[in-house]
């Protein structure tokens, strides 16, 4: 499939589901796959707001939160994307692997504070696993 073919498949998906979300704004789903759509075609502001938008419905929810500190680490804003993660994994975000390897998440994870947080948490998953 060619890049405009794409493009055009994509601004496509995005209407339907802003469409959508004029008639019921707390489409959960929608809201979610419309986050991803915008990322995934570098609409980033776009893509935080539909996160920020999900945090309010759904606020304790772990992957929920994952995507917004994805958001603002792609925005730049590490110290939003370090609370948010961290938020993430307090509220029982676990996939550790998919984090150490998420694109989304090279500006978080140049952070010290990050690399140093991370470092605790999975010897703390690693202590745990032992014990059981």
């Amino acid at each position: 499939m060619n890049r405009k073919k794409e493009l055009d498949d994509a601004n496509f998906e995005i209407r339907f589901y802003e469409g959508i979300l004029e008639k019921k704004p707390g489409f959960i789903e929608v809201l979610a796959a419309l986050g991803d759509l915008y990322t995934r075609n570098g609409f980033y502001r776009q893509g935080l707001e539909m996160d920020e938008r999900l945090c309010q419905l759904r606020p304790g929810e772990p992957v929920i939160l994952y995507n917004l500190a994805c958001s603002y680490s792609l925005l730049d804003d590490k110290d939003k994307a370090f609370r948010a993660i961290k938020h993430a994994i307090h509220c029982g975000y676990d996939d550790f692997e998919h984090l150490e390897a998420d694109k989304d998440l090279d500006n978080l994870r140049a952070d010290r504070r990050f690399t140093r947080y991370f470092e605790r948490i999975k010897g703390r998953k690693r202590s745990e696993a032992i014990d059981t």
